[in-house]
């Protein structure tokens, strides 16, 4: 099982870069050098707000050698439950928070012979730090990143230290020729995909009409978290505990300080797993096999919701 030491972080920039994007620079609040973060790593990050507390994790986008500082981009939610609201909003620079050690679940594959990147909107983050552990390794690579018309020049901004003809930004998915991509890769190419599930899913619908094995196609996700509210009970305890539309359940078992543990909050990773005693889930993690989900017998409560009025943990 992957742990997490906590850090403490100290706010050192917040520039926006959009409407909706804000650039953040942390730095440790000792001083000190930070643990070393590999590339597609995210951080989590505690947001105390004036309500309760937020636990959000964020891709960082600097490079792994940059020990001195962590780097993340946060895009306004609209219907923000709270984190994203609280960084636009009220985090300030010099404001100490607590975060996770970094943490991978979007490796490099080390023996892929060319690299092929795809990312849409928000999604351009993890994949931002792939693009110096690549040049280090004289690795052959192809970037492809869909943006909205309004976004495509901080695409073009972020992506300007790495210029070349191998890196491509669109203003819209209709230019992505995603056929015609993934028919032209040379054999033992892998591809790493990061933003909305749409996209996801026709970079893996095109990977599968060339041939290439599902093994060879990788994806980031961020999971959608809003559903229908449900309660969720505790065998253990007795204690039940609702769940609102536009909270996770890791959310509302944090809330009311049931045993917990996390670390991607995606539904990638495996930490949060529990045991599921009763009810109809409504699996949305990346982690449980088809037939795990089947068994019904686990859920990961930082994406997945209920089908069912209630479900029971064991917690």
């Amino acid at each position: 099982m992957i742990r997490s030491e906590p850090l403490s972080l100290r706010l050192l920039e917040s520039k926006p870069l959009s409407k909706t994007l804000r650039h953040l620079t942390f730095a440790a609040a000792d001083g000190g050098l930070l643990p070393t973060s590999m590339p597609g790593a995210h951080l989590s990050l505690t947001l105390t707000g004036k309500l309760r507390s937020f636990k959000n994790s964020y891709s960082i986008v600097s490079a792994q050698e940059q020990r001195a500082i962590y780097e993340v981009i946060v895009r306004r939610v609209v219907e923000s439950r709270g984190g994203s609201a609280f960084i636009h909003e009220e985090l300030q620079v010099g404001d100490v928070i607590a975060a996770s050690t970094p943490n991978s679940q979007f490796p490099i594959a080390s023996r892929a012979r060319k690299h092929l990147l795809i990312g849409g909107g928000i999604g351009l983050t993890p994949l931002l730090s792939f693009l110096p552990a690549l040049r280090e390794r004289r690795a052959l690579r192809e970037f492809h990143q869909v943006m909205t018309p309004t976004e495509v020049g901080v695409a073009e901004a972020l992506l300007g230290a790495h210029a070349s003809r191998d890196i491509k930004v669109y203003a819209g998915r209709s230019a992505l020729m995603l056929d015609e991509i993934m028919e032209r890769q040379p054999l033992g190419t892998r591809v790493y995909c990061c933003g909305p599930l749409s996209l996801m899913n026709a970079v893996d619908a095109a990977a599968a009409t060339a041939g290439w094995p599902a093994s060879h196609v990788t994806r980031e996700n961020f999971s959608a978290t809003g559903g229908n509210p449900f309660i969720v009970r505790l065998a253990r305890s007795g204690q039940e505990v609702a769940v609102g539309e536009q909270e996770t359940m890791l959310e509302a078992l944090e809330r009311v300080g049931a045993p917990t543990s996390s670390l991607c909050r995606g539904g990638a990773c495996g930490e949060c797993r529990v045991t599921l005693i009763d009810g109809t889930p409504d699996h949305r993690d990346h982690f449980l096999t088809p037939a795990e989900k089947a068994s019904a017998t686990s859920i990961m409560p930082c994406v997945s919701r209920a089908k069912s009025p209630t479900l029971t943990i064991d917690v």
